[in-house]
């Protein structure tokens, strides 16, 4: 698959990938604990999540809350969750993308010796960018580090005023494969450091957001989950991430930024 470079100062606040498979029953307590027993020397730490659905009608709005067993490192940087129609991994420090397979690999081996479930309906790998760079002090000063498809309107004006925020949602590829991006430039987080997963906190500031969310969707039928059907589709979902924010970027941010030593 040819050599992919690993920056000394990425950009990533997040990682997230999301397994969706065919509906299941609750996971019961005796299954929890088979989880918990298969994860511990990893993921040791047991600690439940919630998930809030919000339906409206004509009536009004309703809203679903569903508790589902996660289990996490001691220093809270990652964790695997077990949803009833998914299997999702997320972690604050990313390494490379054969270590987040590997953690997925791990995810996926769990659920389907504890209570397997059917097939698998979705792929998907979410990469969280905050772009920082040093003393921006206008918006326009995005065009440098960002590449100029998404940064050109910052060169337009309105009564001699320019363009100071914005944003923009690009869907690349098929409803089987591609990448939704979403970016845009901010104030603060796209990650909230208060969150349950920690992350190193970087100064409150400016920021340019590339979140992209690279998925696979199979098409014709649904095929078994196994970890064997699972792996090149992950190695292809991750790929297409990669180098579509290889395009999203400027040579100044790749050296200047990614290659500068912490």
């Amino acid at each position: 698959m040819g050599h992919r470079e690993i920056y000394s100062n990425p950009p990533l606040a997040l990682t997230v990938v999301e397994l969706r498979h065919t509906a299941s029953p609750p996971l019961s307590e005796a299954d929890k604990a088979g989880l918990k027993s298969l994860l511990a020397s990893t993921f040791p730490i047991y600690k439940p999540a919630q998930q809030v659905s919000i339906t409206v009608t004509n009536a009004g709005a309703s809203e679903d809350r569903a508790v589902f067993p996660r289990y996490m490192t001691r220093d809270f940087t990652e964790s695997i969750s077990f949803r009833d129609n998914a299997i999702v991994v997320e972690t604050t420090r990313y390494k490379r993308r054969s270590a987040l397979r590997e953690l997925l690999h791990q995810a996926v081996e769990a659920r389907q010796k504890v209570s397997p479930v059917d097939g698998v309906e979705r792929l998907g790998i979410r990469y969280v960018n905050e772009v920082r760079v040093p003393d921006l002090e206008h918006a326009t000063d995005w065009q440098r580090w960002i590449s100029a498809p998404l940064t050109s309107i910052a060169g337009l004006h309105t009564d001699d005023v320019a363009a100071q925020t914005w944003q923009g949602v690009t869907v690349f590829g098929t409803a089987a494969a591609g990448v939704v991006l979403r970016h845009g430039n901010f104030e603060g987080y796209a990650v909230e450091p208060g969150g349950d997963l920690r992350r190193q906190t970087p100064p409150l500031g400016p920021f340019y957001l590339l979140d992209l969310d690279s998925y696979w969707v199979p098409e014709g039928g649904v095929p078994q989950l196994n970890w064997a059907s699972i792996e090149d589709r992950f190695n292809a979902v991750g790929l297409s991430a990669y180098e579509l924010f290889q395009q999203l970027i400027t040579d100044d941010y790749r050296t200047e930024v990614l290659k500068r030593e912490q």
